[in-house]
């Protein structure tokens, strides 16, 4: 009989779950051989970040925010918290084992099969089983859920796979720290040179209105040129305290990302049109595969995904579940360690299999199905941006190249105007409208230059980033 009950849920468990496929894929695009107009063989992905940034002063500042950034903090505790997800899953594969002490008092009615017979058995010699019975225990229980579908199994997997993500996920965090700082320190190198060079106009035009006065003085200049030089200083030193401002707030974020209250930032001074010194090798798309933390978490969570799936499709079989005590028991303390009398033991074993309202477990399972599917198509947009973020990258680095080349001829072009209509000037061959016009143009030109500088500069910080690099050997 007990076959036949057994064979029963079996068939009633497993024929409800004919339908449930955890075979899912989708349509993949597979990822390009080679970036636009590059044939590159090496990557620059591959450099740790000490030697990719060559400032010793930017080093002090990332292994600050490696220390201390908030986001990285979280980032490492989200890694413990799948840490412990791991050794609970793995502890749910073994039987529990614990101390059980217990007491309880009973009272059978009169009429019925456990009361009449106890009012006609002897407990000990000579004395019946009193009406109200205690029940002493003190002995080991345990409990085992035998993993007969390998559903715990599973779930250890799924959460090894996040344990996995998480490590991955951290290690995006530190790329994207990594890149931020060095992105905002060449950000305030920048204002530092724009600085510089308004500051050195600002003492040049103060020297054309002295001039414009004593000549206005002799009768050689009217009122409106010393008005129009004083407003061109007053213009330019407005310029200075706009840049003191940005300067301030991108030392605050400096400060943010290093966990620290706003503070000056020490940094290298000059030598900012050098660049770093690295040509940009991009190597091929398949290696974002490898080096990008945030593609590699992606895959991780698609791991994940299958195994949860496997673990709601087994909810739908029966759970075998065995439960054991071993102790001593008695309705007296004074009889309790008697051995063996006292001696109790239980072994139990049981199957159970949902039959009535399985409408939870498949909306479990469908929610683990939509997970996964969501799971792939995250992986495939990551993989999409990462190629993106490189060919962009690439491509901009290019034509500020160019531009940058283009716009130096322009400096010096217009540096040498200046001269030529303070020349001119003096002779009365220019007008000081055309001394005003080449100085704005010339000092336009300057912040322009660094502008394209900074920009090659942090073109190079996020193609680094874009491949992959900046995070390996931090954690």
């Amino acid at each position: 009989m007990s076959s036949i009950i057994i064979l029963f849920f079996l068939v009633v468990s497993f024929s409800g779950c004919t339908g449930l496929n955890t075979d899912i894929a989708i349509v993949e695009n597979d990822i390009p051989e080679s970036f636009k107009n590059t044939e590159d063989t090496t990557n620059i992905a591959d450099i740790q970040w000490r030697d990719y940034f060559v400032d010793p002063l930017l080093h002090k500042l990332i292994d600050t925010a490696i220390e201390n950034n908030l986001d990285l903090q979280m980032a490492l505790q989200r890694i413990e918290i799948s840490r412990s997800s791991v050794r609970a899953a793995t502890g749910a594969l073994m039987p529990t084992m614990g101390l059980g002490v217990g007491t309880a008092i009973r009272r059978y009615g009169r009429y019925t099969m456990d009361g009449a017979g106890n009012s006609t058995t002897d407990i000990t010699p000579g004395h019946t089983v009193p009406t109200n019975l205690p029940d002493l225990f003190v002995g080991l229980q345990s409990s085992w859920e035998v993993d007969i579908w390998a559903k715990l199994q599973n779930q250890r997997s799924s959460a090894m796979a996040k344990f996995l993500a998480s490590i991955e996920g951290t290690s995006f965090v530190v790329s994207n720290l990594v890149s931020d700082v060095a992105i905002y320190y060449n950000e305030l190198r920048a204002l530092d040179n724009e600085l510089d060079i308004i500051r050195e106009t600002i003492r040049t035009q103060q020297e054309s209105l002295e001039v414009i006065q004593v000549q206005k003085e002799a009768g050689r200049a009217t009122e409106l040129a010393v008005e129009l030089f004083k407003a061109q200083v007053l213009n330019t030193r407005i310029l200075e305290k706009e840049v003191l401002q940005r300067i301030t707030v991108t030392e605050n974020h400096i400060n943010f990302l290093l966990g620290r209250y706003p503070q000056p930032i020490e940094r290298t001074q000059g030598q900012f049109f050098q660049g770093i010194p690295h040509e940009i090798s991009s190597g091929v798309p398949s290696e974002l595969l490898v080096n990008r933390p945030d593609v590699r978490e992606a895959e991780f969570q698609i791991k994940a995904s299958k195994f949860d799936l496997k673990v709601a499709k087994a909810a739908f079989f029966p759970s075998f579940n065995i439960t054991a005590s071993f102790g001593f028991q008695a309705f007296n303390p004074d009889f309790l360690f008697v051995a063996p009398a006292s001696i109790a033991y239980t072994a139990v074993g049981n199957l159970v299999a949902p039959l009535i309202n399985r409408n939870a477990l498949e909306a479990q399972f469908h929610n683990a199905e939509a997970n996964q599917l969501t799971a792939m198509y995250h992986y495939q947009k990551t993989i999409l941006n990462a190629y993106v973020e490189v060919a962009n990258e690439l491509s901009n680095i290019k034509n500020l190249q160019k531009i940058n080349s283009l716009k130096i001829q322009q400096n010096r072009v217009l540096q040498q105007s200046v001269e030529t209509s303070h020349l001119l000037y003096k002779y009365g061959r220019a007008s000081y409208l055309e001394v005003l016009i080449a100085q704005k143009n010339a000092l336009q030109s300057n912040l322009e230059l660094i502008g394209f500088a900074k920009q090659l500069r942090i073109a190079k910080v996020k193609i680094y980033k874009a491949l992959g690099g900046g995070w390996k050997k931090e954690l």
